[in-house]
């Protein structure tokens, strides 16, 4: 028996104002609202609403067999309860139906991973609180941007998960399948399910290339390449943006369709079933131990960490915002807000921005920024960051509160 399990990242950031060094900034006011209230409402529209009836007729016609898994980070969960609370409403129903697992991941889909463990706990306390509340206490984690190697696995196993989620990456596995669990090395319990990037790719990325040689991909194709894969493979792991269906390719495309009927067919193989990460961890055994000395992701051709902390650029934004953070708790005593503010600024979107790479990956970065270049993204987070700062420090340097000195 071969496990098909979908999981399904449904995220978008608090994006920036155009920010410039001269401007005379007001009250923490960095955030593009107008901006970000649009997008979460066409993203709703476009993906969230149609894709999730897609997903519950699914399950009601499968009689539940069908079966996936989402992590939504908390950025997107308070925009769509701020703007569009129907949609919010919608995975609620999902999660309802009792054949949908919901993940938890940094409350910020933020980097705090890499090198600020007491932030990484804290914002991972924080998201787990939030999906509790909607969805159910999750059992799995996926590190944004599925970025882990041994230290963050060890950490992530004393959160008290089973299973969490990575990458396939080539580099990391040489010879070995991506479609058995494994164990991370130091770890004693957690189980680490992988993408199969391949496959997640042709659905993520190649569907709506008519340049590819697979197109058009029609969902009875998809499901006989499932049911050839080969052995050892236990289960095969297709992770994908949300925003894949409806919003990165067009329902125009067949996107929808396709989705629409490939469980049916899926299932048509009595060998082949569909489960949730959580289903795989109790169900299976890890088969191997997994030394992950470098830390993979599953963005761009590399897999690493270089579409965040790629460049000179990306590395100073990084740096300077985690080296705030003990002077920002302790001026959130007096000021909370600035704790809110500052993790907004963590979320990995913004060093994203900043990524001064070419070819095919250029091309992906180009087409999520909202900027011109990768150095006005960076003069805009900077622009920001160092505001942030200046009012920690008045903070930090300000007497007591007026309410105490009228005493």
């Amino acid at each position: 028996m071969i496990d098909v399990v979908f999981y399904f990242q449904v995220h978008q950031p608090y994006r920036l104002k155009r920010l410039k060094p001269s401007d005379n900034i007001r009250r923490l006011d960095y955030w593009d609202t107008p901006l970000n209230k649009l997008v979460a409402e066409r993203v709703a529209e476009k993906c969230y609403l149609p894709m999730n009836k897609v997903l519950l007729d699914a399950i009601d016609r499968t009689d539940g067999k069908f079966r996936c898994s989402f992590s939504l980070s908390g950025t997107v969960i308070r925009q769509l309860r701020d703007w569009v609370p129907a949609a919010l409403d919608s995975f609620v129903a999902l999660a309802e139906t009792g054949c949908v697992e919901f993940l938890c991941e940094t409350s910020q889909h933020g980097l705090p991973s890499l090198g600020c463990p007491e932030e990484f706990a804290a914002q991972v306390e924080l998201q787990r609180a939030t999906v509790t509340e909607l969805f159910g206490a999750p059992t799995t984690f996926r590190n944004t941007e599925l970025i882990m190697d041994n230290a963050i696995c060890q950490q992530v196993e004393k959160f008290g998960f089973d299973c969490m989620l990575g990458e396939g990456a080539d580099a990391l596995l040489g010879w070995r399948s991506p479609q058995v669990p494994y164990r991370p090395r130091g770890c004693e319990r957690l189980k680490l399910l992988l993408r199969s990037y391949s496959l997640s790719d042709d659905i993520a990325f190649r569907f709506s290339n008519r340049q590819w040689p697979g197109f058009p991909l029609y969902a009875d194709t998809f499901a006989a390449w499932l049911h050839e894969l080969p052995p050892p493979a236990q289960f095969v792991g297709l992770f994908m943006d949300y925003e894949t269906f409806g919003e990165h390719q067009d329902a125009q495309t067949g996107i929808m369709d396709f989705m629409r009927h490939l469980p049916e067919l899926v299932l048509q193989d009595q060998d082949f079933r569909f489960r949730t990460p959580a289903q795989v961890s109790a169900e299976r055994e890890a088969v191997n131990e997994l030394d992950i000395c470098d830390a993979v992701s599953w963005a761009d051709e590399e897999r690493n960490l270089s579409a965040w902390l790629g460049n000179p650029m990306q590395r100073a934004v990084h740096d300077r915002l985690y080296g705030l953070r003990e002077d920002v708790i302790a001026a959130a005593e007096k000021k909370p807000e600035l704790l809110q503010h500052w993790r907004e600024l963590t979320t990995s979107d913004h060093v994203y921005y900043i990524a001064t790479k070419h070819h095919s990956d250029a091309e992906v970065h180009d087409y999520f920024s909202p900027y011109d270049s990768p150095h006005a993204a960076f003069a805009t987070v900077m622009t920001a960051i160092d505001d942030l700062a200046n009012q920690v420090a008045r903070v930090r340097s300000s007497r007591e509160p007026a309410a105490r000195r009228k005493r």
